[in-house]
């Protein structure tokens, strides 16, 4: 059997829960909270020349591109074409044991691109985005450090795009 003071002390504790959880989201309901969006293009359809033929920052750009705007192949055909000087992703070697063991990597993605109309009027000039990361290096655990780089590149990559991305918001053709 359970004292009474102990069930009072329960759901005491449960309804002051209760009430602090109400506030939260009343609070959340109130403060105009909404998620963030891709930002609107003010153009319908883009071509983007330049990368590499299988380059993981086009595919992702095609992708994201796409659910707003037409991607074309054919740069005369479109409206806006974004042209990539450089998509290069390096990996070098910050610091490393008296024994030559890799101990720490800095990871750079570095993407350069202007946005011209088809006629070759500059609609933004030549920019460079580079991010960078740091990442720690241990021989016996290569694989799950393997996998951590690869992480670090996708969400530099979705950074550039969503830098990119904010970019051609601020053209009009």
């Amino acid at each position: 059997m359970i004292p009474v003071a102990t069930s009072a002390r329960a759901t005491r504790r449960v309804l002051l829960r209760r009430l602090a959880a109400g506030t939260t989201l009343g609070a959340l309901a109130g403060c105009g909270f909404e998620l963030r969006r891709p930002p609107q293009l003010a153009f319908t359809s883009i071509a983007l020349e330049g990368f590499a033929p299988h380059s993981p920052l086009a595919a992702e750009l095609r992708r994201t591109l796409a659910g707003q705007v037409r991607v074309l192949d054919d740069a005369a055909r479109a409206q806006v074409v974004l042209q990539a000087l450089e998509d290069r992703r390096e990996r070098s070697v910050v610091a490393s044991t008296a024994a030559a063991q890799v101990r720490e990597l800095t990871l750079r993605l570095k993407f350069e691109f202007r946005v011209h109309s088809p006629a070759g009027r500059e609609l933004l000039p030549k920019a460079a985005l580079l991010l960078q990361r740091d990442l720690s290096y241990s021989e016996s655990f290569a694989l799950a450090k393997e996998q951590e780089e690869a992480e670090l590149f996708r969400a530099m990559q979705d950074d550039v795009v969503a830098q990119v991305l904010r970019r051609l918001a601020s053209i009009a053709p």
